[in-house]
């Protein structure tokens, strides 16, 4: 029977990362399906969904990734997953946006964005987000673009009024698009 996991590594930054993960994986005989990357600086972070037939995954899985911890210096979890929750499923209809923002740092953008999202049952499905310090003032700066499942039944109107107003409460640009 096929059996699923979600697998994260994070690590500071060096060529091989992805192999050496995937080798404990193909050891496994696993496959990865689902997968995201990404560098944070000086340390980078994958998470990926993978699946496999054999039994003895069980076992070689946490060796193989303990083996990693010690040689290779990465933090490493992962957790089964129920066969339901790793198909999608049929969601209620919806349209898919990006958002992006941008302004002079300071805390609580991510929070209060995400949180206005949150309320109106809007899904994030991507989301980066970048702090580097202005060239010419040498003040903070921060980035964030998002791509999110919007359902019909939010008004797109009232949405943008919504971020409208967040935006100037945040003092930051905020432009919401149809992708």
């Amino acid at each position: 029977m096929k059996t699923f996991y979600i697998l994260s590594a994070i690590g500071k930054d060096r060529p091989g990362i992805v192999t050496d993960v995937s080798e404990v994986i193909y050891d496994c005989g696993g496959n990865i399906e689902d997968s995201s990357m990404t560098l944070l600086r000086n340390h980078f972070a994958l998470l990926l969904l993978f699946s496999t037939e054999r039994e003895e995954v069980s076992q070689k899985l946490p060796s193989g990734l303990r083996r990693l911890e010690w040689e290779k210096n990465l933090t490493l979890f992962y957790t089964p997953v129920p066969f339901e929750e790793a198909h999608l499923k049929p969601k209620e209809e919806v349209e898919r946006f990006k958002i992006s923002t941008s302004g002079v740092d300071h805390a609580g953008i991510v929070y209060k964005v995400c949180r206005l999202l949150a309320d109106r049952g809007i899904n994030i499905i991507d989301m980066k987000t970048l702090r580097h310090v202005s060239p010419e003032s040498g003040t903070p700066l921060f980035e964030m673009d998002m791509e999110v499942e919007i359902p019909k039944s939010v008004s797109e109107e009232r949405l943008r009024e919504e971020l409208h107003l967040l935006a100037n409460e945040l003092v930051i640009d905020l432009v919401l698009r149809r992708i």
